[in-house]
């Protein structure tokens, strides 16, 4: 009787020339570009743009699009790019052969995070932290926005653009590839991306709010954030129609595995129709470490390790 293969960065069955995250019960989203393969020969690839709750994994820094397969095996999902030389990505080595029902290999999951048994919470598994679940907020594990943590409960036809937008989103996710792990200069180096995906652009090229006609930054500083010392810059963006919104880039090492550079970022909607502002601060206060929950942070927290 085969038992399942362990958690762990596997060769993508789907995508044979990526590596795929296993979280010993079935595939999750994650992938990214085997060590091996990073070797970038082209020009980077222009951006794409969502708007809020459909936002795109990003990378902090330009870097190649092209890499050439061959005979190697492994592969590259590239997922987003902004300036900085780094890149965002997920991805695994050997695959698991055998699945925990005898099959030849896992089937895939919906998403990057898994229900919690606490219905109060959403956790992403990969980073090892949870989120609380807020009135007006569900779980964004199979709302089809990727990365997505929290969303807000429904959708609305967008003033822009023909398109469907969401209130508020959160998402979270890991940075690698880049030799930056500064949480201040991460999250000034992608609070701009992060504005432009939430409001500007989206993957078709419409622009569900008919784009950003400015911005004012509205706070910025250190945060303790699962204990742990992380640093915020938020943006308030005014666009060419319906109300703009606030926009956040949050950067804190992870507390499990290599201590990798964590980034969540938060959109949500200004006016009456959008969630508190207040929602961040109240969410970023709650975010914890799997399997501890007396560890928090806040404005104003003792900040835990750099």
């Amino acid at each position: 009787m085969s038992s399942s293969p362990p958690p762990g960065w596997y060769s993508d069955p789907s995508y044979p020339l990526t590596e795929r995250w296993w979280d010993g019960t079935a595939w999750t989203d994650h992938r990214r570009q085997p060590e091996q393969l990073r070797q970038p020969v082209g020009p980077p690839r222009p951006p794409t743009r969502k708007g809020p709750g459909r936002t795109k994994v990003v990378v902090l820094a330009a870097a190649g699009a092209v890499l050439v397969a061959g005979a190697v095996t492994g592969g590259v999902l590239l997922l987003g790019e902004d300036g900085d030389g780094g890149q965002e990505t997920r991805t695994a080595t050997a695959s698991p052969t055998t699945g925990a029902d005898g099959s030849d290999s896992p089937s895939p999951s919906k998403s990057s995070s898994k229900p919690s048994d606490d219905a109060s919470t959403a956790v992403d598994d990969l980073n090892g932290i949870t989120f609380p679940i807020l009135d007006g907020w569900i779980d964004g594990d199979g709302s089809a926005e990727d990365d997505a943590v929290l969303v807000t409960d429904g959708i609305y036809d967008c003033p822009g653009d023909d398109g469907l937008c969401r209130a508020g989103t959160v998402v979270s996710r890991t940075v690698t590839g880049s030799d930056e792990t500064s949480p201040k200069a991460l999250a000034e180096n992608d609070i701009e991306d992060a504005a432009n995906d939430a409001y500007d652009r989206d993957t078709l090229d419409r622009r569900p709010y008919n784009g950003i006609t400015g911005h004012e930054v509205v706070d910025s500083g250190s945060v303790a954030v699962a204990g742990r010392a992380g640093y915020f810059v938020r943006w308030r963006v005014t666009t060419g129609a319906g109300p703009g919104g606030y926009v956040q880039s949050l950067v804190f090492p992870s507390s499990s595995g290599s201590e990798a550079p964590v980034l969540v970022r938060f959109a949500i909607d200004a006016g009456d129709d959008g969630p508190p502002v207040g929602d961040i601060d109240t969410i970023v206060k709650g975010i914890r470490p799997v399997g501890d929950a007396g560890t928090g942070g806040g404005v104003g927290s003792s900040l835990g390790p750099s």
